[in-house]
């Protein structure tokens, strides 16, 4: 008797040079079966017999989703390989199959393990499809990228410096060749900066809507860019919970009980590079934006820690430039009083009405 296939999944644990595949399916008593296994390049060949393997144990009937988990850059060719093929594909962060292997109990923990935990993670679980960022996106993102990891090397120069010239014996040659590092690195960063420039004056739409958001206090060019292209253009966002969630501010409360009360947090599992582009606006936006003013001040004095506000001010920033990203507004910071006031223009005839209604009652 020829089992009914509910569903059928590929489970693909990357790495730089291999591809270890699992394909399984679930049957009609929901049983998860792993019908094979096999281990290909990771390597333009290697992605089409991929290909071919899964055309051949497939049910045609059924749609089949390719489950990836996220490996560094490695997972990324075949990724944008398997939807330029018109296949359905969700990529994974690895925490969330290492917290779903924990609940099967493994004692083995091998490639192969690891796709067919992968494969049955894709059958148990309902994902979204990945979609391929746009070109643009991606360009930007990687150049922002760059630049925050000039600026660490700058950094940790600019420290070794300042220890070198203040040390008992300093060294000339030494202290020369890291001004010249300095120089080189800050030249860098400004060809960068350049080269950002130069890509939104070929792009004005995207220009207009990033100058929208540098109207928000405290945010410039470079935040305004780096969160575009973190979120590829809010393209994947649905709502401010899914954004928060994304950039690690969403809380996490712990307790149970009367013995486990921890104090609530951010999560922190989400973009750091959100986060990290968030920080110095929100501590701008502070000094110049009342409305953010007044809630920064509110949460100090209620938790008596200063970063809890700033915290606070970072996910609203994110909100904000969400919000207006989506409806391609500058920043007005006599919105949410413009809007209680319209409030108030529609509460006068309701209450007028409510007013003759108990007059007719009576």
């Amino acid at each position: 008797m020829i089992e009914k296939v509910l569903k059928q999944c590929v489970g693909i644990d990357c790495s730089k040079d291999e591809l270890v595949v699992c394909f399984g399916f679930m049957n009609s008593e929901f049983t998860i079966v792993h019908k094979a296994l096999d281990v290909f390049p990771n390597d333009s060949k290697g992605l089409k017999k991929l290909l071919k393997w899964t055309e051949k144990l497939k049910d045609p009937a059924i749609p089949i989703v390719f489950v990836v988990e996220a490996t560094g850059v490695y997972h990324e060719n075949l990724a944008y390989f398997l939807v330029d093929e018109k296949q359905t594909v969700s990529v994974v962060l690895p925490n969330k199959i290492n917290h779903f292997a924990q609940t099967l109990e493994l004692k083995t923990v091998t490639d192969r393990v690891a796709s067919k935990t992968i494969a049955t993670f894709g059958l148990e679980k309902k994902l979204d499809a990945w979609v391929k960022p746009s070109p643009l996106f991606a360009h930007m993102k990687q150049l922002t990228r760059e630049r925050e990891q000039l600026k660490e090397e700058r950094t940790v120069c600019q420290n070794q410096l300042h220890a070198e010239q203040h040390a008992a014996f300093p060294i000339s040659s030494s202290i020369k060749r890291m001004q010249k590092r300095i120089k080189m690195l800050n030249e860098q960063i400004a060809e960068i900066e350049e080269e950002i420039k130069i890509i939104l004056d070929e792009n004005l739409w995207l220009k207009e809507k990033i100058d929208n958001l540098c109207t928000i206090p405290g945010v410039g060019l470079i935040t305004a860019v780096t969160v575009v292209a973190e979120t590829d253009g809010f393209n994947l966002i649905r709502n401010g919970k899914q954004l928060t969630s994304y950039a690690g501010f969403d809380v996490v409360d712990k307790s149970s009980g009367t013995s486990v009360r921890k104090k609530p947090r951010i999560s922190k599992k989400g973009n750091k590079h959100l986060r990290k582009a968030m920080y110095f606006p929100a501590i701008t936006n502070v000094k110049y934006d009342k409305q953010y003013q007044n809630l920064y001040h509110r949460i100090e004095a209620k938790s008596g820690i200063k970063m809890k506000g700033y915290t606070a001010i970072q996910r609203k920033l994110l909100l904000l430039m969400h919000a207006l990203w989506k409806k391609n507004e500058c920043y007005d910071p006599n919105y949410l009083t413009k809007k209680s006031n319209q409030f108030k223009l529609l509460e006068q005839p309701i209450l007028t009405a409510l007013t003759e209604l108990d007059q007719v009652c009576s």
